[in-house]
């Protein structure tokens, strides 16, 4: 029982010594510049960044510091720009990128902040075209569907 006592004791002092607060940052002309959960002086938690005009810059989660999970990036007018995963604080899986009219322009698969696989590229939202990459480079490029699919997997799009 006293061990007991003891371990509950220290996971008490333990867990009171992780410090969580909610942080406000501002632009010296005093609009927000971001905002979010910080645990031992680490971002933790969902955070918002903004442009000094006020407009939402890019929102996401983070993991000790590091990005995680699905973020949203916007443009200083307030349109979408991307939006998509991250894995070990780098960009992973599927990425849509935005024209200006927020109409998704492409889609690529990413890996460790690249392409790596596939990108869609669209037009008026219809697909015009495809492209593979490895590592950062195009290795093959296909303008119609037929081709693309004759060639490979549908199932590697997913």
């Amino acid at each position: 029982m006293k061990l007991f006592v003891s371990l509950l004791f220290l996971f008490i002092t333990f867990n009171a010594s992780a410090e969580k607060k909610y942080q406000k940052n501002y632009y010296d002309n005093g609009t927000i510049e971001s905002e979010g959960w910080l645990i031992d002086n680490q971002k933790n938690g969902y955070w918002k960044f903004y442009y000094n005009n006020g407009v939402i810059k890019k929102e996401g989660r983070f993991l000790n510091n590091k990005p995680t999970k699905y973020w949203y990036f916007y443009t200083s007018n307030g349109n979408k720009k991307s939006e998509g995963h991250y894995l070990n604080g780098e960009k992973a899986n599927w990425w849509l990128f935005y024209d200006d009219m927020e109409k998704i322009n492409h889609k690529c698969q990413l890996q460790f902040n690249q392409k790596n696989g596939y990108c869609l590229m669209y037009k008026n939202e219809k697909l015009i075209s495809a492209a593979k990459f490895k590592a950062g480079k195009k290795i093959k490029e296909w303008t119609n569907f037929k081709s693309f699919k004759k060639e490979n997997n549908l199932s590697d799009l997913q």
